[in-house]
């Protein structure tokens, strides 16, 4: 098959290793000048890192090297993922610097419209595939939120900006900065730029739980988060085996467990003290997005060198005489020169048509695919990485690979009925367990292996019994994973042969 795969992060680079590997003529699409996706240097503000420690964030065949601290910068981790492409002979494959502007059903296949990016008077080349992966992820367009002022704002010299494009700390240099947001993102950027900026505001229109590196400083939090005990504490759709304990007749030692959990971090991050407790309890971290503590925020809040205005949003901007001000909802009023948003992202596939669209989505803009990568009824179009969690680069890879199955013609999928009530009761149970909070249908925190289960399931793959339990007690190892890409391919070249020998046989 010729496959056109549109982004080079890590849902892009895995399904283009795995698809070469199976033997598909592969073209990769990236519209900027690098690999890496989210950490690509046109998108990296100051102080990204990692959530995920080094160990757990690897592509199963490929880890990281030893020299990396555990939780790498958003720089070390593009150039792993360089490395990978590099290692497993992507890099012939990808376009980088080039744009998909658009892209139709054409027979059995698709047509795709591609040009020079960043240049709308560049000439316009189509191609014919025989089948679309979109791997642009949910990370791809910034949400900026439009503040009333915003215009006379910027015309008065002031910066608006989202955090993925906030990539100089200079910018902030002896300026009064107001960071909107609590997320890890927020909270890292108003961190980087302590000391550098005139003042260093974030504006936090809900407080969320943070989860610190290290518990009492001895206890990795990856041994809480990033185990099966740890997903297994939150309730899934569906529960079996120790899970049924656990929020069953174990429910009380469950929420001991989430209560000690939440004790530590109040007292450790001190955050009675400076104000900053979470109405919501600490199990609440599950709903939508889990966020680590940023080295040294609580610190500098306690100092005074950083402030925290919560439960308020910008309301309008202002310029008075030159001075340029932001009113929250609060009452508040408070000088503002440069301001940096952390206000997530719309999930959009720009190049694909409205027709096609409203079969992928539905009418509140909901991404309704099968497993999280098929859409129902539109032949030969896949989406890899359309799902935020842990483990998200593993996620892509066992994505790949029933991807792989499904475009070898050895996976069969359900009736459309069937993915249409699959889908429609995976949303449902996401609306009530997110308060809607759920990255149009995108969000699997925290059951990032219950995610990568059900699709070794459907490729009929799985984890031997002493792997899984290994998982229960300690943090996943993608390595555990990698014998998986031989075996379906030996899988795939046996039942190739089998026509062969039954023909040979029959001769």
């Amino acid at each position: 098959m010729d496959i056109c795969i549109v982004g080079a992060g890590f849902a892009g680079l895995s399904a283009a290793k795995v698809l070469k590997t199976f033997g598909h003529r592969v073209t990769v699409y990236e519209k900027v000048q690098d690999v890496g996706g989210v950490w690509s240097r046109t998108r990296r503000y100051p102080g990204l890192t990692t959530q995920n420690v080094r160990s757990t964030y690897a592509l199963s065949d490929f880890p990281y090297p030893k020299n990396y601290p555990e939780w790498p910068s958003g720089e070390q981790v593009q150039r792993y993922m360089h490395a990978y492409a590099e290692h497993f002979g992507l890099l012939p494959l990808i376009r980088l610097g080039t744009e998909v502007v658009a892209a139709r059903p054409a027979g059995r296949g698709w047509e795709v419209d591609v040009r020079a990016a960043n240049d709308p008077t560049a000439a316009v080349q189509t191609r014919r595939f025989d089948w679309l992966l979109v791997c642009n992820g949910i990370f791809s367009q910034p949400a900026v939120p439009r503040y009333e002022g915003a215009e006379a704002f910027r015309a008065a010299g002031g910066v608006i900006c989202h955090t993925s494009e906030f990539n100089e700390a200079e910018v902030a240099r002896d300026r009064h900065v107001l960071v909107v947001g609590y997320g890890k993102s927020s909270c890292d950027a108003a961190q980087a730029i302590v000391g550098t900026a005139a003042s260093t505001t974030v504006v936090a229109r809900q407080l969320i739980w943070k989860v610190p590196k290290m518990l009492m400083g001895v206890l990795n939090y990856k041994h809480l988060l990033l185990t099966r005990m740890g997903e297994g504490l939150f309730r899934y759709i569906r529960l079996r085996g120790v899970e049924k304990f656990l929020h069953g007749l174990g429910r009380p030692v469950r929420n001991a467990m989430l209560g000690q959990v939440q004790w530590v971090i109040t007292r450790q991050c001190k955050l009675r003290k400076l104000d900053l407790l979470p109405a919501q309890p600490f199990e609440s971290i599950a709903r939508s997005t889990v966020s680590l503590v940023t080295d040294g925020f609580y610190e500098n809040v306690a100092a005074g060198r950083l402030r925290v205005e919560k439960n308020t949003e910008i309301q309008r901007l202002v310029v008075e005489n030159g001075v340029r001000w932001a009113e929250l909802s609060n009452g508040q009023r408070l000088r503002a020169d440069v301001i940096v948003c952390g206000t997530g992202w719309h999930q959009r596939v720009p190049f694909l048509p409205a027709e096609v669209m409203q079969r992928v989505t539905d009418e509140q803009g909901n991404f309704m695919l099968y497993r999280s990568m098929v859409p129902i009824g539109v032949p030969r179009l896949a989406f890899n990485g359309y799902n935020s969690s842990f483990f998200s680069q593993l996620n892509a890879e066992i994505g790949a690979l029933w991807l792989a199955d499904l475009i070898g013609g050895q996976l069969t999928l359900p009736s459309v009925a069937q993915q249409r009530a699959t889908v429609a009761e995976r949303l449902a149970w996401m609306e009530a367990r997110t308060d809607g909070k759920h990255s149009k249908g995108t969000n699997i925190i925290p059951f990032s292996l219950h995610h990568i289960d059900e699709l070794l399931g459907d490729i009929g793959l799985q984890l031997s019994p002493f792997k899984r339990f290994t998982q229960w007690l300690r943090p996943v190892d993608p390595a555990d994973y990698a014998w998986m890409t031989p075996a379906l391919l030996s899988r795939h070249r046996r039942k190739a042969s089998a026509p062969t020998l039954a023909r040979a046989t029959d001769g």
